[in-house]
């Protein structure tokens, strides 16, 4: 089945369903422009010709009907041709005097919210944004336009008009990233799906397919995210079917400081946790890129750690970030033809900045043969040691602009194929998490992903916590984990399982009052997500435990509810305030993030999806 035939077939069931209750009446068959953007060059604009628009030496193949496009980029020329983007842009009818947008952001921990298009800023424009954090949040660093929204993968709209809101949606990102840009012209919504090339190199004579866009409008924001999500699922086939995942952290205790004592501590503890995963996070390696070796706090090394967590029962999991290595890394200074370069000088591309890590990472070229047999062979390693369960941090890197082996290969490509060798080493069988990750780069590769900022033993974020003007929403805190979790849980077993990250459930060092870390314990229960406890067990009493009981309990229901298909579901996904409703089947969680003070109460059958 064709991407077009796809979304017709889900489009169909769900209108003979009477969810969609009012089709966008053949809302791509108006009167279009394409836009072509190569580096460092205007944007060429050109309107839409029939099946075949030439453009700025290209074609754009547009197959294009009632509520979907199927298309593709063609280089009739004789020179090869580097090109960042091309979009189609539509109306989409009256605006009206506060329309709401649906912002999903880039990645892992990117800003996801809903804003009021004309009036709110995408983060971007913010005057002191530095092009490296744009880099880090968004498919395309550079500035948005005045007044323009954006959203990766998907949006969801509601015009101010009278009709009902619709969404837009890429089905799949594994070939590229989606942009979706949103402005009022004239009192018109224009919306721009731009497939995200970055500087791609299209040969002479090369035709590249592109991922198919979507539109479909209805009253039940649940149903259109469905329908969407679920098309993506199977266009990319995600991996939805791991077991719910229960464990311990080292992370949000320990940090970088984490010790081998600190770790047994907590091993010898855990018996007495529900646990089946046991995790050591970031702290233990010699360098950020020796991935193999530990340091001077671990006398064991990782075999030892990994037989100690199977000898107690449990599943042995890995923290690494393996698509960065330090300079003065083994792996750096062994493997210096392993790394991407600056576009504009020989050195090392840096991708990452981390004080913690000595300052700048180097990014591995993902393009290389030889960096992916390495890739794969790293996680065969680890493999073999144990570690069954792997989360990868810091995945964009490869992303980020530069000189690779491969300079037609696009940004989500060169992601895809680090997560591709990673899996073939760790194995089909492996759960592997995804951590800063692009979201529509990995959908079938990944097991879990996680859906928001990382939390923080405090509900908002603080000013020390980030330097990134415009980007603060960024910064670890609660409230903004709370957010994303509700936002982004229509995810949870389409896309793959999501990790709205840990609770955090001491009531000792930490600045969360007790609605506080209630609130996030029954939010993290509620979204069916995964289940991780990242506290010094020592410092936990009964009530802790029984918390966490809860979680699971909630979390259980939920996930069983996700598989059935019914995943929890945000009802005011579209306040601009901020969400503050996460509900099952079964039950409904009420809290205003401003001041959160959790309700769980049973929910009204009456409004069960059928």
């Amino acid at each position: 089945m064709s991407i077009v035939e796809c979304s017709f077939a889900v489009c169909s069931t769900l209108s003979h369903r009477d969810v969609i209750t009012r089709k966008l009446h053949r809302v791509f068959d108006r009167r279009q422009r394409v836009i072509v953007r190569l580096p460092d060059s205007q944007p060429i604009v050109g309107a839409v010709k029939g099946a075949a628009t030439p453009i700025g030496g290209l074609i754009i193949e547009t197959a294009i009907l009632a509520n979907s496009i199927r298309w593709a980029v063609r280089n009739e020329s004789t020179v090869d041709i580097a090109m960042d983007a091309v979009g189609i842009c539509t109306e989409f009818g009256r605006a009206g005097a506060w329309p709401k947008m649906f912002c999903n952001g880039y990645q892992s921990w990117s800003e996801t919210s809903t804003k009021i298009i004309g009036v709110d800023q995408d983060a971007s424009r913010h005057p002191r944004s530095l092009r490296f954090v744009r880099t880090l949040h968004h498919a395309d660093p550079n500035r948005a336009a005045p007044r323009e929204l954006r959203s990766e993968m998907l949006t969801v709209i509601a015009p101010d008009n009278g009709n009902d809101p619709f969404l837009v949606g890429f089905i799949g990102g594994s070939s590229h990233e989606g942009t979706i840009r949103v402005q009022i012209e004239d009192g018109q919504l224009q919306v721009c799906c731009e497939a995200w090339l970055g500087g791609t190199v299209i040969r002479a004579g090369e035709r590249r397919e592109l991922h198919g866009i979507v539109a479909a409008a209805g009253k039940s924001l649940t149903a259109l995210l469905d329908a969407w999500s679920s098309q993506v699922r199977d266009a990319e086939r995600a991996r939805v079917h791991a077991p719910y995942q229960v464990g311990w952290c080292s992370w949000y205790h320990y940090f970088h400081d984490i010790t081998e004592t600190a770790l047994r501590d907590n091993l010898a503890r855990a018996n007495d946790w529900p646990f089946d995963v046991f995790q050591l996070d970031d702290g233990f390696q010699s360098e950020i890129g020796d991935w193999l070796t530990t340091n001077d706090r671990f006398k064991s090394d990782l075999a030892a750690i990994a037989s100690s967590i199977t000898d107690a029962g449990y599943t042995p999991g890995l923290w690494l970030a393996p698509f960065i290595a330090a300079p003065n890394s083994r792996f750096s200074n062994e493997h210096r033809g392993f790394l991407a370069l600056d576009a504009r000088r020989d050195d090392p591309l840096v991708t990452m900045m981390h004080d913690k890590w000595g300052g700048a990472m180097y990014g591995l070229d993902t393009t290389s043969d030889e960096t992916l047999d390495h890739l794969e062979e790293t996680a065969r390693t680890l493999r073999e040691m144990g570690y069954s369960y792997l989360k990868l941090d810091f995945t964009f890197s490869p992303s980020f602009p530069g000189r690779y082996t491969d300079p037609a290969k696009t940004p989500a490509e060169r992601v895809r194929a680090g997560y591709e060798a990673i899996r073939r080493g760790a194995g089909d069988d492996a759960f592997i998490l995804a951590c800063g990750a692009p979201l529509g780069s990995v959908v079938g590769e990944v097991d879990a992903m996680r859906i928001g900022p990382d939390v923080a033993p405090s509900w908002e974020w603080s000013p020390q916590d980030t330097l990134w003007p415009g980007y603060e929403q960024t910064a670890p805190s609660t409230r903004g984990a709370w957010n994303s979790t509700l936002l982004r849980s229509f995810m949870h077993r389409r896309l793959w399982l999501n990790d709205p990250d840990c609770v955090m459930l001491r009531q000792t060092e930490t600045a969360m009052s007790q609605d506080e870390i209630r609130t996030w314990a029954l939010a993290v229960g509620q979204s069916g997500g995964l289940a991780l406890v990242s506290d010094d067990l020592g410092l936990l009493d009964s009530d802790a435990h029984s918390s966490l009981t809860e979680v699971i309990e909630l979390g259980r229901a939920s996930d069983a509810e996700a598989l059935a298909s019914h995943p929890a579901r945000c009802d005011d996904l579209l306040a601009p305030g901020g969400p503050t409703t996460l509900r099952t089947d079964g039950r409904t969680l009420n809290a205003d993030p401003a001041h959160p003070k959790p309700v769980l109460r049973e929910a009204d059958r009456r409004h069960r999806v059928q």
